[in-house]
C-alpha cells in the first residue's frame, strides 16, 4: 500500500479523443476523493477541460505531487518515468498502446483502478535505469540507448569495452544497451536475453551484426560500459526511442547502471513473469 494521493499530475499521448473516457473517470475519482488533478499548459490545451473542483489547469509540472497518471502507450509511459526518475512520485499508467508492458491497468479497468490509485491501493516497484555520458552530455535512459548507422550510410564499426578493457569491435547496423525494463523491447527484437525486473545488470545486443561471433553481453551493475564509434561517419543515438544525438567518429558513449531510479505503480500481487506471459501471450494469440 502507498499513501493516498492528494495531488496528481497527468501525462497523456497525442490523441485526446481516445483517452477522453479515462480522463473523465480520473476527474470523477479525484473529486470523490478530494484530490486535485494538475494539468500543465500542454495537457490543458490538449484536453480543453472546464475549470472546476478537483482540477488545476495550467499548473506547472513539478515533483511535489503524490502520483503521476499516464494515459498512453509505452512512449508516453517512458516520458512519465523519465519525468519522475529519482523521485518518490509513482507512475500509474493506463495502456493505450500496442503492448503497454509498463502499464498498470487497461482502459476497461479505469473506474476501479483510479479509485484504488487515489486511495493508495497499489504497490511501487522501483526499477533500474542507465546513466549515459554521450560525448560529455548527461542523459538518463529508462529502457535503452541505441546507436545505429544513419539511413544510407555504410555499416557502422563499434568497439565496446568494460572499465577500460576493450572486449570487441563489431561491424553492424548498430547496437542497443538495455536495462532490465527495456530488455523486452529493442533488445528482445535483436535476440538479446530478457532480464527480469530486479536483475542487477544491463545488456548489450547487436543490430544486424556482420559477424558470426557477435553475441549479447550482460554487464555487471558496478562496471562502466564504453562504446567507441570507429566508423568513418557519425552514428545516430536514440535514448528511449528518442533521436536527437549523434556520436562522431572517434567519440565515445559511456553507460553506468543506476539502482532504484524509477518508481512504477503496479497492481498488488502483480509479478514480472505474469506481466510477461500476459502481454506477450496476447500478441501471439
Amino acid at each position: 500500500m502507498s499513501r493516498p494521493a492528494r495531488t496528481v499530475t497527468l501525462i497523456s499521448h497525442r490523441r485526446p479523443a481516445q483517452t477522453a473516457g479515462s480522463l473523465a473517470a480520473l476527474v470523477a475519482a479525484a473529486r470523490a476523493c478530494g484530490a486535485v488533478l494538475r494539468l500543465d499548459d500542454e495537457e490543458t490545451e490538449k484536453h480543453q477541460l472546464a475549470p472546476g473542483p478537483g482540477i488545476a489547469l495550467n499548473a506547472p509540472r513539478s515533483a511535489d505531487v503524490d502520483l503521476c497518471v499516464v494515459l498512453g502507450g509505452d512512449g508516453a509511459i517512458l516520458r512519465g518515468l523519465r519525468e519522475y526518475v529519482n523521485t518518490d512520485v509513482p507512475v500509474f499508467a493506463v495502456n493505450y498502446g500496442e503492448v503497454g508492458f509498463l502499464a498498470t491497468i487497461e482502459p476497461d479497468e479505469v473506474e476501479d483502478g483510479f479509485r484504488n490509485a487515489l486511495c493508495g491501493d497499489f504497490e511501487v516497484v522501483t526499477l533500474a535505469a542507465l546513466e549515459l555520458d554521450i560525448d560529455g552530455e548527461r542523459q538518463i535512459a529508462v529502457n535503452d540507448v541505441s546507436l545505429q548507422r544513419r539511413p544510407g550510410a555504410r555499416v557502422a564499426q563499434l568497439a565496446y569495452g568494460v572499465d577500460g578493457e576493450e572486449l570487441g569491435s563489431v561491424r553492424a547496423d548498430g547496437l542497443v544497451v538495455s536495462t532490465p525494463v527495456g530488455s523486452t523491447g529493442y533488445n528482445l527484437a535483436n535476440g538479446g536475453p530478457v532480464l527480469a525486473w530486479g536483475v542487477e545488470g544491463f545488456v548489450v545486443s547487436f543490430i544486424a551484426p556482420h559477424s558470426l561471433t557477435a553475441r549479447a553481453l550482460v554487464v555487471s551493475p558496478d562496471d562502466t560500459l564504453t562504446i567507441m564509434n570507429r566508423s568513418m561517419e557519425a552514428v545516430e543515438v536514440a535514448v528511449d526511442g528518442r533521436l536527437g544525438w549523434e556520436l562522431a567518429p572517434g567519440r565515445a558513449l559511456k553507460a553506468t547502471f543506476v539502482r532504484s531510479a524509477v518508481p512504477l505503480a503496479v497492481i498488488p500481487g502483480s509479478t514480472f513473469y505474469r506481466r510477461l506471459r500476459t502481454k506477450f501471450g496476447r500478441l501471439s494469440a
